[in-house]
């Protein structure tokens, strides 16, 4: 069952992402043109987003389990540290030059849109370096090699 009903939030994402124009990065770039032709109607949709989520993550705390009965697993850390800081800014520059993050980036690509290739190529490799510095740091970090 939870896998039917991951399936099934995840169609319904990507569908929010294509009718709400997210997936298209002509219609992101627009919108973070701020000093060209801004084109604001994302923001809307960004504040729909929040507002939901946070709703969301208000009735989630209060849960130790979830609706399908899976143990409610929510984040607990909510310091800001430079390596925050560091991941939130590649991620904007990223968006910035492509149009994509990574929900949209798969909802487009599924669309057939041509940039989406190198967008996604372009996220897995960088997540494979991420994995790549992680494991050759975790063995520095206990001690140990």
């Amino acid at each position: 069952m939870a896998v039917l009903t991951s399936l099934l939030a995840g169609l319904l994402f990507g569908i929010g992402l294509m009718v709400s124009g997210m997936a298209n990065p002509a219609k992101v770039l627009g919108f973070l043109d701020v000093a060209g032709r801004w084109d604001p109607s994302l923001a809307f949709v960004m504040a729909s987003a929040i507002a939901v989520g946070a709703l969301a993550f208000l009735v989630a705390g209060r849960l130790q389990r979830s609706w399908l009965g899976l143990p409610m697993q929510l984040p607990g850390n909510a310091s800001v540290t430079p390596r925050l800081v560091l991941g939130s800014a590649a991620f904007g520059i990223g968006w910035g030059l492509a149009g994509f993050c990574p929900g949209p980036a798969l909802v487009a690509l599924g669309a057939g849109y041509p940039k989406a290739w190198g967008f996604v190529a372009a996220m897995l490799a960088g997540m494979a370096v991420f994995e790549l510095i992680e494991r050759l740091a975790a063995p520095a970090e206990s001690g140990t090699w």
